[in-house]
C-alpha cells in the first residue's frame, strides 16, 4: 500500500480511471476540476478516504505529487504550476498538443529536480508487456514490419473530442498510444506518413479512421490503423510485429477480460479499453510513477518518451494535412 498523498487534477473519464487505481494501490486523493465535479466524485468515493481540495492552489499546497487528467490543451500550464510547486506530476498522455509545449514542460521538471511522467497506458498492457519482453529477448530476430490496430466508439462524452485543435483528433488522441509503443520496440523514426478520413451521418454521429506508416531509422517499417467508430462500436486492438526469426501477433477479442469500475459496462459508452483481471494496467502504471517518486528507481516512460510521441503525432498530423511524408529529421533541424 502506498504512503503517499495524490493531488489529483480533473473528474472526467481518465480522472475516474485513475482515482480508482490509486484507491486500490492505498494513497490518499484528494481531487479538484475547475467545473465543481471533483466534489461529487470525490463525495462518491468519500469512503475511501477521497477529499475535494476546495482550490488548485490548497491541492498543490497540500499532496506529495500531482497527477493530472484534463483535456490535452490545459496539460502545459499545469504541469508547469505542479513543477513550479515542487510536485512530482503523472500526466495523461499526451503530454501536450505541440511538441514545443512538451519540452518546455520537461525542461522545467528536469531544471526543478522533479519527475514528469507520462500516462502511457498501453505499456503496461499485459499482452504489450509480453510483446516488448519477447522482442527485446530476440523473439522475432531483427524486428522489421510491425502492424497496430486501435478501433473504439467515437469518444463523444465530452465536447472538446470534436475539435482537433483541443484534442489533436484520431492521430494524437488515440493512435499515440501506438506511436510510442512501436518507438519504444524499434527506435525512433525518421519519416512519417499519415492520412485521416472523418464523415458525419444525418444525427451528427461522427467517425473518424486513420492510417500512418513510420519509418524506423532502424529500417523496420511501422503500419498503423485507428478508428473512432459509430455508437456501440467494440473496443479492439490488435498488434502483428515480424521479424528474421519469426513472427509475434496478437487480438484483444480473443482475450478474456473485464471492465473498470470507472466505466459504463457495454453499449454505446465504451470509453476506455477492458483490462485483464489480474493486471490493471492503470494501477500498474501508477504504481510504477509512485516507486519512481519513492525510490528513485528509473520508470519505465520517461519524459523524453512522452515528447517524442507528441512530436510523432503532430508530425503525423502534418502529413496528413499536407498529404505528404514528413522527414523528422530535417523537422529536428528547423527546431
Amino acid at each position: 500500500m502506498l504512503d503517499l498523498h495524490v493531488g489529483l487534477i480533473g473528474a472526467g473519464v481518465m480522472a475516474q480511471t485513475h482515482l480508482e487505481a490509486w484507491i486500490t494501490l492505498g494513497a490518499r486523493v484528494s481531487v479538484y476540476s475547475d467545473d465543481g465535479r471533483h466534489a461529487l466524485l470525490a463525495t462518491t468515493h468519500s469512503a475511501h478516504g477521497v477529499e475535494a481540495a476546495p482550490s488548485l492552489e490548497h491541492l498543490l499546497d497540500a499532496c506529495a505529487l500531482v497527477d493530472i487528467c484534463t483535456p490535452t490543451g490545459s496539460h502545459k500550464e499545469l504541469i508547469l504550476a505542479a513543477v513550479a510547486a515542487g510536485r512530482h506530476v503523472v500526466c495523461e498522455k499526451p503530454l501536450a498538443m505541440h511538441p514545443e509545449d512538451a519540452q518546455e514542460a520537461a525542461d522545467a521538471a528536469a531544471r526543478a529536480g522533479v519527475r514528469l511522467f507520462p500516462a502511457h497506458v498501453v505499456r503496461y498492457f499485459p499482452e504489450y508487456e509480453a510483446l516488448h519482453r519477447a522482442v527485446t529477448a530476440g523473439a522475432v530476430g531483427t524486428p522489421a514490419i510491425l502492424h497496430f490496430t486501435r478501433t473504439t466508439a467515437y469518444p463523444d462524452w465530452s465536447p472538446w473530442f470534436r475539435d482537433d485543435t483541443q484534442s489533436g483528433g484520431i492521430l494524437t488522441d488515440q493512435m499515440i498510444h501506438d506511436f510510442d509503443f512501436a518507438r519504444s520496440l524499434v527506435g525512433d523514426p525518421v519519416r512519417v506518413y499519415a492520412q485521416v478520413r472523418e464523415s458525419q451521418d444525418g444525427d451528427g454521429r461522427r467517425i473518424a479512421a486513420g492510417t500512418a506508416v513510420l519509418t524506423h531509422a532502424t529500417g523496420a517499417i511501422s503500419y498503423f490503423h485507428g478508428l473512432w467508430g459509430q455508437p456501440g462500436t467494440a473496443f479492439r486492438t490488435t498488434f502483428r510485429v515480424a521479424g528474421s526469426d519469426g513472427l509475434l501477433h496478437h487480438d484483444s477479442h480473443r482475450t478474456t477480460a473485464f471492465r473498470v469500475l470507472a466505466q459504463p459496462a457495454g453499449g454505446e459508452d465504451d470509453r476506455i479499453p477492458p483490462v485483464a483481471l489480474f493486471a490493471n494496467p492503470y494501477a500498474a502504471e501508477l504504481r510504477d510513477f509512485a516507486r519512481t517518486v519513492t525510490t528513485g528507481r528509473p520508470p519505465r516512460v520517461t519524459a523524453h518518451d512522452g515528447v517524442m510521441a507528441v512530436r510523432i503525432a503532430e508530425a503525423a498530423r502534418e502529413s496528413a494535412r499536407t498529404g505528404r511524408a514528413i522527414d523528422l529529421t530535417a523537422e529536428e533541424a528547423t527546431r
